[in-house]
């Protein structure tokens, strides 16, 4: 099989191509796709673990600690105690944050909305399905 015949080097490919898109548009912000998704999920699920918020954002745990901390110096989010564990923090979106988040959404909006140019509703939907479906086929051979 040849390399552009391989479906995850068309997944990765496709990912790092949305990704650089997104960077892009999300430059003049000062925020990295990766700062992003950590933001957005917190715009989502305030306040969950840390390791909650790894596994939800498909990242290992060292690297969300650094983007939490990267985060943070820019004022977007805020560390508390943990009520339930006194040895770990919890993360909060603050109202800069906030703002942020509500200014980003709209941006990530378009930037999918002009890479699935072309493709009907019904077939965007199917994608999702198919990809999740992929992706969770990966993890149970990872026993994630």
């Amino acid at each position: 099989m040849k390399l552009d015949d391989s479906i995850g080097f068309i997944i990765n490919r496709t990912g790092r191509r949305i990704s650089q898109l997104l960077g892009h548009r999300f430059a003049p912000y000062e925020v990295t796709t990766e700062q992003w998704s950590v933001l957005a999920r917190l715009g989502e699920e305030d306040g969950i673990s840390q390791k909650d918020l790894a596994f939800r954002v498909s990242k290992d745990q060292t690297n969300v600690t650094r983007i939490l901390d990267q985060l943070e110096r820019k004022g977007l989010i805020v560390r508390k105690p943990n009520p339930e564990d006194r040895r770990s923090y919890l993360p909060f979106v603050t109202e800069e944050g906030r703002r942020l988040y509500e200014k980003l959404v709209p941006i990530e909006e378009e930037v999918v909305a002009a890479v699935t140019a072309g493709i009907s509703p019904l077939e965007t939907e199917a994608l999702i399905r198919l990809l999740a479906r992929i992706a969770d086929n990966a993890a149970e051979k990872l026993n994630v």
